[in-house]
């Protein structure tokens, strides 16, 4: 069989969504995966489209709370004591992104990639057939009195100053949009443009059909290590099979360092190993994603379910999973909404890939110009989906990117 112009590592919605764009510009196509689609962080996230999420992770707000927050092991940000010594080089390179400099430039090349995503969104759904899993019922996020509504201002001042829609809520606002809630959270914001989608597993599943389709090929193989050869990529995998193609784009999530550390790239790239339970669909009569910003979660309304998930563990790829922490935000969400009915869930867990200054990484290898990497979106792949595939088939296609695509270099580190 002929060798593909491209071959894409990585069968979540990041990859799939970029293969799907480089078969619409006229290039052949397979993906490799060590397990198959949506088999990673795109099978269990929240199903949000959060193009108003702008304000890098890495922020002097953050850098307010963390202290507290690493005192709870069970808390929005932890780091097991076991992993703590191999994450100080990533957690240094954070702290420095911290600075209002860094932060106001990263803020701006995010707006950049959101704006660019939304835009590609829906067409990419019509062309996809998937349309109708996509819902447009806003966001709310919540506070616990004054003092913490105010210092939330800055950043929806941020958010303003390019252009996103949202309104300030208090007690009487929020029960209109969300009945039920604790009366504990006093103040809340509701931003209209946060769209979901009705089960991210469902949808990425989705795309890989339609990709099959339209003529990709999808194959299992665990991509070990890339090789630069003449007139294209050797892509070599764990079974030993050596794999040729033109062009090849890493997008394999929170393992794409690995492959990339072949071609001699070290890339500061993490896990965020994120924890969620999803429960029976009448669990609680929920009408918009909530976010409970001040304790690092969110609830969300799926076709499948009431998902309680989020908080931050940096702890690689290796531990085993910590499910007390689900049980501690599933708690925490059945005081918040004292109608939710906790039985019946399903716990989960996935690795969310993060880069320290909450880009991902979208560019050329080093080693080899035929080698594109698109990986590093931490909590927002789905979100940034439709906007990476669009960059990675104007490169992959000799085409201008339609954006600046300088502050996503992978070199930048």
């Amino acid at each position: 069989m002929a060798a593909p112009d491209v071959i894409v590592i990585g069968a979540g919605v990041v990859g799939l969504t970029a293969a799907i764009a480089a078969v619409a510009s006229g290039l052949s196509v397979t993906v490799l995966d060590r397990e198959g689609p949506a088999a990673g962080a795109s099978a269990g996230n929240a199903g949000a489209f959060a193009f108003t999420d702008i304000l890098p992770l890495a922020s002097p707000g953050i850098l307010k709370k963390a202290p507290k927050w690493l005192l709870d092991p069970l808390g929005p940000l932890t780091v097991p004591p076991a992993y703590a010594l191999k994450i100080a080089p990533w957690m240094f390179r954070f702290w420095r992104a911290c600075q209002p400099g860094r932060v106001a430039h990263s803020t701006s090349a995010q707006t950049a990639l959101m704006d660019l995503s939304k835009a590609e969104l829906e067409p990419f759904l019509g062309a996809t057939g998937t349309a109708s899993m996509l819902r447009k019922e806003g966001n709310l996020q919540v506070y616990e009195g004054e003092a913490e509504f105010k210092a939330s201002l800055a950043g929806w001042k941020a958010r303003a100053d390019h252009g996103i829609e949202f309104r300030h809520l208090d007690a009487a606002g929020i029960a209109e949009i969300q009945p039920g809630l604790a009366a504990r959270f006093t103040h809340a914001t509701f931003t209209p443009g946060w769209y979901s989608i009705a089960d991210p597993k469902l949808y990425t599943l989705a795309l890989a059909d339609h990709f099959r389709t339209i003529g990709g090929v999808i194959e299992r193989a665990e991509v070990t290590a890339l090789k630069p050869v003449d007139g294209g990529v050797e892509v070599l995998s764990a079974d030993g099979r050596r794999r040729r193609a033109a062009q090849v784009v890493l997008s394999a999530g929170a393992f794409s360092h690995r492959v990339a550390r072949t071609l001699g790239e070290s890339i500061p790239l993490e896990t965020e190993r994120g924890y969620n339970t999803t429960l029976p669909a009448d669990a609680f009569d929920l009408r918009t994603q909530i976010t409970f910003g001040g304790h690092g979660f969110v609830v969300t309304r799926l076709s499948t379910g009431i998902r309680v998930g989020g908080a931050v563990e940096l702890g690689g790829l290796d531990l085993p999973p910590n499910f007390r922490r689900s049980e501690a935000m599933l708690k925490k969400a059945q005081a918040f909404l004292p109608g939710l009915k906790p039985e019946g869930g399903v716990q989960w867990i996935g690795f969310r890939p993060s880069l320290p200054d909450s880009l991902p990484a979208i560019g050329r290898a080093r080693a080899t110009p035929r080698v594109i990497f698109a990986f590093g979106h931490g909590h927002l792949g789905l979100t940034q989906s439709a906007g990476t595939a669009r960059i990675v088939a104007d490169l992959l296609t000799g085409r201008p990117p339609a954006i600046d695509i300088a502050p996503f270099s992978p070199q930048r580190f």
